[in-house]
């Protein structure tokens, strides 16, 4: 295939590419694919997770200006483009009973309406490949499902030509793709692979959590080997400062144990107008050699 090859990513918020399927995205630049981001909100509602900089009154006032410089790092540093589609943080609700969603957010907003940016962008970028999430968010944030629902609206809509007949020329891509980094078989390899090197593990309060969920496993059909990446993923994530804590969990797996039990970030098919044989190591696959 002689064509440039281009992958779209659809998140929900700055921080979030660089955590889901970032070693993914860097290895295909270095394939000489064209990668976009596309960033649905600006995190305004998102907390400051890391301790060091909680408390700091510029950010906690500026939170908006700062996420996007973030952005701005992470995105040069993974090598890709970045688009934003200009919607507002729904903020995660908790309590019991839960609080309403604020007013005006992304997850409020009518569903056809708010694929309507993202079917102009994927008609301008014209991706083979796109990547989100899955029905269920990856976890139930609600930008998170709003970002499934209106990225499965999207990928119908793009090759018709009568939706959005204002939102640019058709392009149907071929293939989407659900994130499912954070398996279960993933975690319980890294896991079991500490305690045999005699290390402390971070991942048994999440593997005790597991245990109360009622949610079935998800089918994993695509591991891109990707070890090779795993550095710049984590420098990408640590430039989200407000986000990460660069001395937490995230971090606590040594990298040479890393690539050894899993060298591979996994997808999940959901949508395949091209042939193609599962497992795949390749989100390209069914589209390089057609």
């Amino acid at each position: 295939m002689t064509e440039q090859l281009r992958l779209m990513a659809v998140h929900a918020h700055p921080d979030d590419e660089s955590s889901k399927g970032a070693a993914t995205m860097a290895k295909y630049v270095s394939e000489g694919v064209d990668v976009l981001v596309a960033t649905c909100t600006g995190g305004e509602r998102g907390s400051i997770l890391n301790p060091k900089l909680q408390g700091d009154p510029y950010i906690e006032e500026n939170i908006h200006e700062v996420r996007a410089k973030e952005m701005d790092e992470a995105r040069e540093i993974l090598g890709v483009k970045q688009e934003w589609l200009g919607f507002v943080d729904s903020g995660l609700p908790e309590g019991d009973p839960l609080p309403p969603l604020p007013e005006g957010c992304f997850a409020l907003q009518d569903v056809e309406a708010a694929a309507e940016p993202l079917v102009r962008l994927i008609r301008s970028f014209k991706p083979q490949v796109i990547t989100t999430y899955d029905e269920n968010g990856g976890y139930p944030h609600p930008d998170h499902i709003m970002t499934h629902k209106i990225s499965m609206v999207a990928f119908e809509a793009a090759g018709d030509p009568e939706k959005y007949p204002e939102a640019g020329e058709p392009w149907q891509p071929q293939k989407l793709y659900y994130n499912q980094g954070f398996s279960r078989a993933r975690t319980v390899a890294l896991h079991e692979a500490l305690l045999a090197r005699g290390l402390d593990s971070p991942y048994e309060e999440w593997l005790e959590r597991w245990k109360t969920f009622n949610r079935p496993e998800r089918t994993l059909t695509t591991y891109v080997p990707c070890a090779d990446f795993f550095e710049i993923r984590d420098k990408a994530l640590t430039a989200h400062r407000t986000q990460i804590d660069p001395d937490g969990g995230w971090f606590r797996v040594p990298m040479d144990v890393q690539r050894e039990v899993w060298p591979t970030e996994e997808y999940e098919l959901a949508k395949s107008l091209v042939d193609t044989s599962l497992p795949e190591d390749d989100l390209f696959a069914g589209i390089r050699n057609n």
